[in-house]
């Protein structure tokens, strides 16, 4: 009886759902066409963005195939960096004119009166996003939906196809993803002896000479567009802001080449350590020279104002230290949790957390508002120092090859994309006077650069800067990743578009034609080559090791070196800052953040005793005291004495 009742109740309610599925099925008819449709967009995107990927993975294959074969021929006249931009530019070209789909589709809105999240729209600044209402009708969409369109920046090509369109990435993947790396690496691949031997000449050359090469460039080029013009129109702060992202240099095709061909070691220490910290300092100074003209110069109509321009010095001085700051704390912690946690005991554990407090250096600083280049660059050079000393035999492979891995492809696919973005990139602006103007201002720039402060330090130096040194020095002033990406990073004004066109074509000739003539440049000027790096390392190198890369010794059984003059250096050749830091590190921070011998306990004070043995480990306690050597790649080996057993060190 109850049964037949709920049925009863059921049949009278199947009309309603008949009804119900009715209107659903409608409604879902309705909507499938736009549904399907919205399916087929996005594997049409999934596709152009593996067809992306795979273009850049075949030019970073064809590159690594063609670095192979000329390995093996031994052939120096092209480098690596010069093949990547090379195949980059024939790919940009053939996409550019080669291929023939159907070109982006467009829809042209005009704000309405009144819209905005704050009652108005800001005509001078563009909304974040842009939502677009479509209403429903009976033959466009059975409802009302919404889309959202996030802000790309402004267009100069509405004909440009989607290949185009995907061939060009965000710059800020350049800063957080490609450049943090590279600039890891740099520090952490250091070859510190030689690093903090130069160290006055070294920070003269970044700190003082990127200054200088900044102004110079800028002067010449505002001198240049006030006399002759240009077809865009450039101000005071334009000129010096391409002066300052223009003075860093990239010298890594030399540099690989000085490493193959084992040129003397403190050129090398010049040319890289000079490099490495000109980046940073280029970074730090065109981001002092953007805040001066964001927040100052609309006050004075353009014009110069003292005030700004001291608080802008002030800027550049703040980032640069707390960037410092942040880098140096960040390996410290590294080195302190390595050493006194177990977690070399799971390596994979150990190198995961290594590249984690690594990159998140880089964050750390971003977040802070400094510059996570500067920091990131500092914190591996302190990973390097204290925190490998403390990592198991297998994280120091792995970190070692790891970023010498990423430092390859991320270095490589920059430049690759540089050739490419030439073509694709559809914000370049050519002025061929500007070009030519920018050439010659470059030259200047570094010339006033080298000589001038060659000529300053050689009147303190006991070893002199000889003039062959400083022709390599002047000719290392390649320019590359760095100078591209603070290039691209805004291209909102057609001065900007062309300082980045400029910008492109400087680290495109520069690395092709200054990369290709390394070779001959060592021949010409006969700088030593073949050098016996362990030999040097262990102060017990001769002249004869010392041969010039013509093969043909001095006459006279000289050599060319002017540091081998005077014999074996000697601890009085440091930098008076070196010899102080390597005092100060030895006594206190090696003990504080490794494992190595004195321990605190013998070097510092005696009412310090109980501090000292808390941050004494067991394992320095217990091990025989060794003296460290750095190697030239930075590793540290042990000399051990009077048959003691180092083996524990090296678990």
């Amino acid at each position: 009886m109850w049964l037949h009742l709920q049925m009863r109740k059921a049949w009278k309610k199947l009309p309603a759902i008949l009804t119900s599925l009715l209107v659903a099925c409608a409604a879902f008819v309705a909507s499938a066409p736009s549904d399907v449709e919205l399916d087929e967009k996005a594997k049409v995107n999934h596709r152009l963005d593996s067809l992306n990927i795979l273009l850049y993975t075949i030019l970073l294959s064809l590159t690594v195939l063609t670095i192979w074969s000329f390995k093996h021929r031994r052939i120096r006249f092209l480098h690596e960096t010069g093949l990547a931009v090379i195949y980059g530019l024939i790919v940009g070209a053939i996409i550019r004119y080669s291929y023939t789909s159907s070109e982006v589709s467009h829809l042209s809105v005009i704000p309405a009166s009144g819209s905005g999240s704050q009652g108005g729209l800001n005509l001078t600044v563009p909304p974040d996003s842009l939502w677009l209402l479509l209403k429903k009708g009976p033959a466009t969409l059975p409802k009302n939906k919404t889309y959202a369109y996030v802000f790309k920046g402004e267009i100069s090509d509405s004909e440009s196809k989607q290949i185009e369109q995907k061939a060009t990435f965000d710059p800020e993947i350049f800063f957080n993803i490609l450049l943090p790396p590279i600039i890891f690496n740099a520090g952490y691949s250091l070859k510190r002896k030689y690093f903090f031997r130069n160290l006055g000449t070294i920070f003269t050359l970044a700190f003082i000479g990127t200054t200088v090469s900044s102004v110079v460039i800028g002067a010449v080029l505002y001198g240049f567009v006030q006399v002759f013009g240009t077809s865009s129109e450039f101000s005071f702060l334009d000129t010096f802001y391409f002066g300052a992202l223009i003075s860093a240099t990239d010298p890594v095709t030399i540099l690989a080449i000085f490493n193959d061909l084992h040129v003397d070691v403190n050129l090398y220490a010049l040319v890289f350590g000079e490099s490495v910290l000109n980046d940073a300092v280029a970074i730090v100074l065109s981001s002092a020279i953007q805040n001066y003209g964001e927040k100052f110069s609309g006050e004075n109509s353009g014009g110069f104002n003292f005030a700004a321009f001291s608080q802008s010095i002030g800027v550049f001085a703040w980032t640069f230290s707390s960037s410092f700051a942040i880098g140096g704390a960040m390996g410290c912690a590294t080195a302190m949790l390595t050493k006194f946690t177990h977690v070399r005991d799971f390596p994979l554990l150990e190198t995961a957390l290594f590249v984690l407090m690594s990159y998140s250096t880089f964050l750390i600083a971003e977040v802070a508002d400094l510059t996570g280049i500067v920091a990131v660059l500092f914190c591996g050079i302190c990973q390097a120092h204290y925190t490998y000393n403390n990592l198991s035999r297998d994280s120091r492979l792995r970190t070692k090859q790891l970023f010498e891995l990423l430092n390859f492809l991320a270095e490589n696919f920059i430049f690759c994309y540089i050739g490419v973005s030439m073509f694709t990139f559809p914000k370049h602006h050519f002025d061929t006077v500007f070009i030519f103007a920018a050439f010659v201002a470059i030259i200047v720039g570094r010339a006033a650069n080298v000589y001038p402060l060659s000529f300053l330090l050689n009147l303190g130096r006991k070893n002199k800067i000889s003039w062959n040194f400083q022709h390599v020095l002047f000719f290392s002033g390649l320019r590359g990743a760095i100078a591209f990406a603070l290039a691209i990073r805004n291209t909102l004004s057609e001065a900007r578009q062309t300082l980045l066109t400029t910008t492109s074509v400087i680290v495109i000739v520069t690395v092709i034609v200054c990369g290709g003539s390394t070779t001959q440049l060592l021949s010409w000027f006969n700088i030593p080559v073949g050098v016996d790096d362990e030999a040097e390392c262990m102060q017990i190198h001769m002249r004869s090791m010392y041969t010039p890369l013509d093969g043909n010794p001095k006459p006279d059984g000289s050599s060319a070196d002017p540091y081998v003059e005077g014999g074996p250096p000697k601890p009085q050749d440091k930098a008076l800052l070196a010899r102080w830091w390597q005092n100060f590190d030895g006594r206190y921070m090696k003990p504080l953040l490794t494992h190595s011998r004195p321990t605190l306990l013998e070097t510092m004070p005696v009412f310090c005793t109980p501090i000292a043995r808390l941050l004494t480990t067991t394992e320095q306690l217990t091990q025989e005291r060794v003296e460290p050597i750095n190697t030239l790649s930075g590793d540290p080996t042990f000399a051990h004495f009077e048959g003691q057993d180092v083996r524990r060190l090296f678990p």
